[in-house]
């Protein structure tokens, strides 16, 4: 198995530059001298889809309707997700796989919260991993699915 890094500034989509955050909690502290990114992550992104309006757990052998549903990079994302929306500079290093959960996620990621993900990249013949969430009676019950992830690129020389 061998790993692709996407183009700087481009997603496996081909895309354009991500959006910006609008606010900058530390612009008032910052230098000509500090590094490009606040944060930089590493880890599993995991799609997460997410039931939600279940009367009840699933029974064996029947099927379950719920009354609501989504859908969203989760894992390591989460944590990038929330850093980049309080406005913090972040950087994530993660695989991908090379199928539409990948995809769908590195655009998520890089084009709809604005983070950098020019240190991730795409793994050939890698599924990406799944996350199925149920949530009924205030708890939730978890179904994932992934294989042993692709041997992680050393980390860049940070200043």
């Amino acid at each position: 198995m061998t790993a692709s890094t996407a183009p700087a500034g481009k997603g496996p989509s081909g895309k354009g530059s991500p959006r910006q955050s609008q606010v900058d909690p530390l612009a008032p502290l910052r230098t000509p001298d500090d590094p490009p990114w606040d944060v930089y992550l590493t880890g599993t992104v995991f799609l997460d889809i997410i039931f939600t309006g279940l009367d009840s757990a699933p029974v064996r052998g029947t099927e379950s309707w719920a009354r609501g549903m989504g859908s969203s990079p989760g894992g390591v994302a989460n944590m990038a997700t929330a850093l980049a929306r309080l406005g913090l500079r972040t950087s994530l290093a993660a695989a991908f796989g090379d199928d539409h959960y990948g995809d769908y996620c590195w655009d998520a990621l890089e084009h709809g919260e604005g983070i950098d993900l020019s240190p991730s990249r795409t793994v050939p013949g890698w599924h990406s991993p799944v996350t199925v969430s149920m949530a009924y009676e205030g708890e939730r019950t978890m179904v994932s699915h992934g294989h042993e992830p692709p041997p992680e690129e050393p980390a860049p020389q940070c200043p």
